[in-house]
């Protein structure tokens, strides 16, 4: 299987500048909310720092940093314990998802299990979580894969995608409610 090349993900630096761009634009056109939704690594921090930043600026424009996966669902329900904690790229639930939107694009016969290598042991630092380590995806996987993918499903993911679908609805309502404090 061929090494992982170099990323070409966008810069820290880049991605501010953009949602700040889109941001001032949005509040220009007279909108007061926006929900940026993210559902891959490596952003969720830099757009914390964005919104922070676009809520100094506008005290009364409401943003909300969201990330897919922390609505409520059942993926906890249909996925083993080592694979809600390691499977984050490619594993059963991002292709059982798969299976479930797009199955003609998914490969099953090529698919793989690989799990982060060389990971700290013993230790309360981690990949992700409440004090994690700054890591890359290369540095980790040879196949780009963390996680189990050849045990995905189509029928986990419709009840995936039906169980994120509903708490989507939900967060919209709640947004769509929201009031900023301080500002009513």
């Amino acid at each position: 299987m061929a090494t992982l090349k170099r990323s070409s993900m966008i810069g820290a630096q880049t991605l501010l500048a953009a949602i700040g761009e889109i941001a001032d634009s949005i509040y220009r056109a007279g909108f007061r909310k926006l929900v940026l939704m993210n559902a891959h690594g490596g952003q969720p921090q830099v757009m914390e720092i964005a919104v922070r930043d676009i809520h100094q600026k506008y005290q009364d424009f409401s943003v909300f940093p969201l990330f897919v996966w922390r609505v409520p669902n059942v993926a906890a329900q249909l996925l083993t314990a080592k694979e809600l904690e390691l499977g984050i790229h490619a594993g059963d639930a991002e292709t059982s998802l798969m299976l479930s939107i797009l199955p003609e694009q998914v490969k099953m016969e090529r698919a793989v299990c690989e799990y982060p290598r060389d990971l700290p042991a013993d230790s309360l630092l981690s990949m992700e979580g409440s004090l994690p380590f700054v890591w890359l995806t290369r540095e980790l996987t040879d196949s780009g894969v963390l996680g189990d993918a050849t045990v995905a499903t189509k029928e986990k993911g419709d009840r995936i995608l039906e169980s994120l679908s509903d708490g989507w609805v939900q967060v919209i309502k709640d947004v769509h409610k929201f009031r900023q404090p301080g500002n009513n």
